[in-house]
């Protein structure tokens, strides 16, 4: 018996709905999580983090919060993580604490 390899989640952002999904497949209806922002100016706020029923415990919100940092640094957006899990995760993850000013990374601890 053969089975075949899960694909990659996917993450994409979703500008009409201020958050970044992560599917399971490409043709998933809803996501399995989110992690929802505010953008203003050069800055982006992240508020919260959730993974649907069924999925907590996968890493998904891991992959999640990389890959939307990902995409602030590549859009030079200073990162705010008013949001617990993203928090905890740039602390654990020290490469991107850059992306929290300097002046914000007390507000933050970081």
């Amino acid at each position: 018996m053969t089975t075949e390899p899960q694909a990659e989640p996917q993450v994409t952002d979703n500008p009409a709905a201020s958050r970044f999904e992560i599917r399971l497949a490409a043709d998933d209806a809803e996501p399995a999580g989110f992690v929802e922002y505010h953008l203003s100016g050069g800055e982006i706020a992240f508020l919260h983090t959730e993974t649907g029923p069924g999925h907590e415990g996968q890493g998904l919100a891991a992959t999640l919060v990389r890959a939307a940092l990902d995409s602030a640094r590549r859009r030079q957006l200073a990162v705010l993580p008013y949001c617990p899990f993203v928090r905890v995760w740039i602390a654990r993850n020290r490469e991107y604490t850059d992306l929290v000013p300097v002046d914000r990374r007390v507000r933050f601890d970081l």
